[in-house]
């Protein structure tokens, strides 16, 4: 009897699935995934692409701002191979990094289409070059711009969408804000007469050569300085659309407050205490006021629109303005970005990150 009743309420069961299934709605076809880039293109897709290619110049702009979410270890087919390599900070957060595929520097658009990729993501000047030729092969591409904050959260909510996770753009977004917000509230009755006059310097040795640059008005390290209440001396100049070379003739005439050193070779330290021991450069108001620094670097420098811009801001204030910025922990700041952004453990930021770093940080 019990078999019999155990066997009539497993047909129920079937039959009940059964017409559960007749009666219940056919799936739908996904909807077509519009995301607009930073230069206003919109892009189609039928679905969250499961294939990507990052290339082009300032790679590691993009790459290190694609690899705040964690679906990157799984969707990036291809990276390629430049002179700020991928391949020096990726392998600390996806230990598969060596075995992906790599590109040669500036590889053309059938290189890439031999990626077979689903979407393609380069920064935003690449546009005109990339564009057209990779939509002939069928490839759709987006660009990111970066060069500012807000810049910077549209992209990120670019990636969001990309990812099919909006939930994790916001939440880096948040990161960000939060600690943009801490600085300007801290500098928030900054009078203007205490604003330094503030310059930032990247060095370059090439070719044997010495020689220092300053960026355009509109990048993002002239942005950090104003955030960060100082006055950049340089930005009221026009020196065309890329890093200007200036002569120390310049530089004296500016007599700055405050100079910040950059080097993307990653030796800004043994630069800045090269200039101090300079004769020359003596002769600087900043350098008798003990005032030139070298700016901070662990994979790459922090002045960069790459995503340790947030860094670089912090460290400026605490620069710029250190009685008003006292509760600003760099270390700490450091911890939390490794550990949010990138999700790496107090072990692996001790041994990987805390190292390589250099810089004027206490």
């Amino acid at each position: 009897m019990k078999t019999k009743t155990t066997l009539t309420l497993l047909v129920s069961l079937i039959i009940f699935l059964s017409l559960s299934a007749c009666n219940a709605a056919p799936p739908q076809n996904p909807q077509p995934l519009e995301i607009t880039d930073a230069t206003g293109y919109t892009v189609q897709l039928s679905e969250p692409p499961q294939r990507i290619v990052l290339a082009g110049k300032a790679l590691v702009m993009v790459q290190d701002a694609a690899y705040l979410f964690p679906e990157s270890a799984e969707r990036i087919v291809g990276l390629e191979n430049r002179k700020q390599s991928a391949f020096d900070f990726l392998p600390v957060i996806d230990a598969s990094i060596p075995e992906i595929a790599t590109l040669e520097a500036n590889a053309g658009p059938e290189q890439i289409a031999a990626f077979n990729p689903d979407l393609v993501l380069m920064k935003n000047y690449l546009a005109e070059k990339y564009r057209e030729p990779l939509q002939k092969l069928g490839i759709p591409s987006l660009y990111l711009n970066l060069e500012t904050p807000q810049a910077f959260y549209q992209d990120i909510e670019m990636l969001g969408q990309i990812y099919a996770n909006p939930e994790r753009a916001q939440e880096i977004i948040s990161f960000y804000q939060t600690r943009v917000e801490r600085v300007e509230d801290s500098l928030a009755s900054l009078e203007e007469a205490r604003k330094p006059r503030v310059l930032v310097l990247e060095y370059s040795d090439q070719g044997g050569e010495t020689a220092f640059y300053v960026p355009p008005a509109t990048w993002i390290q002239t942005t950090l300085v104003e955030i960060a209440g100082g006055k950049p001396v340089w930005a009221e100049m026009e020196f065309g659309n890329g890093w200007a070379v200036v002569t120390f003739e310049q530089i004296a005439a500016w007599n700055p407050d405050q100079i910040f050193i950059i080097d993307y070779a990653g030796h800004a330290d043994q630069v800045a205490a090269n200039l101090k021991a300079d004769t020359l450069w003596e002769s600087l108001a900043a350098v008798q006021e003990e005032q030139l620094y070298a700016f901070p670097f662990d994979f790459y420098s922090w002045d960069q629109p790459d995503t340790r811009w947030i860094l670089g801001l912090q460290w400026l204030a605490t620069k710029t303005h250190p009685d008003l910025t006292h509760d600003i922990n760099i270390l700490t700041e450091v911890e939390d970005f490794y550990s949010t952004l990138y999700r790496l453990d107090t072990a692996t930021i001790e041994a990987e990150v805390k190292p390589l770093l250099v810089g004027d940080i206490p």
